[in-house]
C-alpha cells in the first residue's frame, strides 16, 4: 500500500491552532441543535403560532439561509483586507449572530386583538429568522471555507476538521445539557424558561468565534500569503458551471446529502419514534440523543487516527455499515427494549461521527483539483454550493417526514397514536435513513480522488507553483 506523505514538521499545525479552530464551531453547533429540535414547540406551544405559519417561517428562514450561501461564498472568495478573505466576515457577523438568536425566544405582545397580533407576530419571526441567517453564514461559511488555507496536507485536514466536529458534537451535546439544566429551575414558565435557554446559548456561541479568530490568525494569514490566491476574474455563472463540472466535487455534495439526510431525519423524528412507539419519556429521548452524540464525538479522534493508515473512504465504509446495523435495529426493537435502545444508540454514533468526519475532509481535495485545473483558489464557491445543496435536500427530506406524519393521523399532544402513525415513524426512524447511508457508501466507492490521487495531485500543484517562482 503506498503511504500518503506526512508533512514536514514545520508544515504540522500546533495543537492550540487545531483547538482554536474546532472552537469556531461551536457556537453555531449549539444554535443550531436548539433550533432543530425546540424552535418548533417554542412557536406553538409559548408564542401562540398555529402549526402552519410557524411552518411557514422555518420554511422562509431556510430558503433565505440557502440563499445567502453562494453570495457569501462569492463575496468573501473576492475580499481583500490585511485580515484576509475570510475573518472579516466572521468578525462582522459574530454579534449580531448572537443578538439575533436570542430575539428569536422572545415574545413581542404588538396588539391586543388575538388575531392581530398573530400576523405582526408572525411577521416578527420571519424577520428576526432571516436576519438571524443572514448573521450565521456571514460566520459559519467563511469560518468553514478557512480549512484549505490553514493546510494543505491530506492527514492534517482530517484531523483538523476532527477537532472541528469534536466541537460540532460537543456543542450539541452542551445544548441539550443547557436545556435539561434549565427547564430544572424552570418548571413552569415555559416563556421565561426560553428567554434564559435564548441569551444563555446566545453568550455562549458568541465567544469562540473571537477564540477562533485569536487563535489561528497567525498560521491562517501566513498560510494565505504564501498560497496561490488569485482573485477571481471570471463571471458568477461561470464560476458556478466550473465547479459543477467537477466530477469529483459531484460525488462529495451525493455524499455529505446522503450522510446529512440521515443525520437529520434520524434526529427530527427520534423524539416521536421514543415516546409514541417505544412509551417511554420525553427524558429518555434526550439521554438517547447524548448516547449517541457522545459516542460520536470519542469516535471521532479514533477514526481520524484509522483513516491515516486505512484511509477515508474505508472508514466511512466502516462507520456507514455499523450504523446502518444500528437503523435497521431499531425498526423492529419493541416497548420494553431500553438496553437495546441504548445499544442501538452507540452503535449509530459510530457512523455518525463519520457522517461529520469525511464528507468535509474530501471537499479540500476537490477544490486543489479545481486549482490544479484552473490556476484559481475558489474556497468560498465550492464550499457554499455544498452547503446550499445540503440544505435544499435537507428541507426536502424534513417535508417528507412532515406529511407523512400528517397524512398517517399523528396527533401532536395526544398520550397515544393510531398504529398507522406509529407504523410512519418507525419507516422515518429506519428504511429512509438506511437508504440514504446505502447511497453514501456507493458513493463513496466510486469517489475519484484516493489518498494516492490526491498526492500526485498535490506534487503537480507543487511542480507549477516552483515554475511560477521561477
Amino acid at each position: 500500500m503506498v503511504q500518503h506523505p506526512s508533512p514536514p514538521l514545520a508544515d504540522r499545525l500546533p495543537f492550540r491552532t487545531k483547538l482554536a479552530y474546532g472552537a469556531g464551531d461551536l457556537g453555531t453547533a449549539i444554535t443550531a441543535n436548539v433550533l432543530i429540535f425546540f424552535l418548533l414547540f417554542f412557536f406553538t406551544e409559548v408564542a401562540g403560532l398555529p402549526p402552519g405559519l410557524a411552518a411557514w417561517v422555518l420554511t422562509i428562514g431556510k430558503i433565505s439561509d440557502a440563499i445567502n450561501d453562494p453570495i457569501i461564498g462569492v463575496m468573501s472568495d473576492r475580499t481583500q483586507s490585511r485580515l484576509g478573505r475570510r475573518y472579516p466576515w466572521m468578525l462582522a457577523g459574530a454579534i449580531p449572530f448572537g443578538v439575533f438568536f436570542f430575539l428569536l425566544w422572545i415574545v413581542p405582545q404588538f396588539s391586543a386583538d388575538p388575531a392581530t397580533n398573530q400576523w405582526l407576530l408572525f411577521a416578527y419571526y420571519v424577520t428576526i429568522g432571516i436576519l438571524f441567517h443572514l448573521a450565521y453564514t456571514t460566520v459559519n461559511l467563511p469560518y468553514t471555507a478557512l480549512t484549505p488555507e490553514l493546510t494543505q496536507d491530506y492527514n492534517e485536514r482530517t484531523n483538523l476538521n476532527s477537532f472541528r466536529f469534536a466541537f460540532s458534537i460537543g456543542g450539541s451535546i452542551l445544548s441539550v445539557l443547557l436545556v435539561i439544566a434549565i427547564s430544572a429551575v424552570t418548571p413552569d414558565d415555559l416563556q421565561y424558561r426560553y428567554l434564559i435557554i435564548g441569551g444563555v446559548c446566545a453568550v455562549i456561541a458568541v465567544l469562540p468565534i473571537f477564540w477562533c479568530f485569536f487563535g489561528t490568525k497567525e498560521r491562517g494569514l501566513r498560510s494565505l500569503n504564501n498560497a496561490t490566491t488569485a482573485m477571481p476574474t471570471t463571471p458568477f455563472f461561470d464560476q458556478v458551471k466550473i465547479a459543477f463540472s467537477n466530477r469529483p466535487f459531484l460525488f462529495v455534495i451525493g455524499i455529505y446529502l446522503c450522510s446529512w439526510l440521515a443525520v437529520q431525519v434520524t434526529a427530527s423524528i427520534l423524539k416521536f419514534f421514543v415516546v409514541s412507539c417505544l412509551f417511554m419519556s420525553d427524558q429518555v429521548s434526550n439521554v438517547v440523543i447524548l448516547a449517541v452524540q457522545g459516542t460520536a464525538l470519542i469516535m471521532l479522534f479514533v477514526w481520524s487516527a484509522v483513516s491515516e493508515r486505512i484511509g477515508k473512504q474505508a472508514v466511512y465504509f466502516i462507520g456507514m455499515s455499523l450504523w446502518l446495523i444500528a437503523q435497521v435495529g431499531l425498526f423492529f426493537l419493541q416497548p420494553g427494549q431500553m438496553g437495546l435502545m441504548y445499544g442501538l444508540a452507540i452503535m449509530a454514533g459510530f457512523g455518525v461521527s463519520t457522517a461529520y468526519l469525511i464528507p468535509w475532509s474530501l471537499l479540500p481535495d476537490v477544490i486543489e483539483l479545481d486549482e490544479l485545473n484552473t490556476g484559481q483558489r475558489r474556497e468560498g464557491i465550492f464550499y457554499a454550493f455544498m452547503v446550499l445543496l445540503q440544505k435544499i435536500g435537507l428541507a426536502a427530506g424534513l417535508w417528507v417526514v412532515g406529511q407523512a406524519l400528517e397524512w398517517s393521523g399523528y396527533i401532536g399532544g395526544a398520550p397515544e397514536q393510531s398504529e398507522t402513525a406509529q407504523w410512519a415513524i418507525r419507516m422515518a426512524i429506519a428504511p429512509l435513513p438506511a437508504l440514504c447511508l446505502l447511497g453514501g457508501i456507493v458513493l463513496t466507492y466510486f469517489y475519484p480522488i484516493t489518498r494516492e490521487v490526491h498526492a500526485a495531485l498535490l506534487l503537480q500543484l507543487a511542480e507549477r507553483r516552483k515554475t511560477r517562482e521561477e
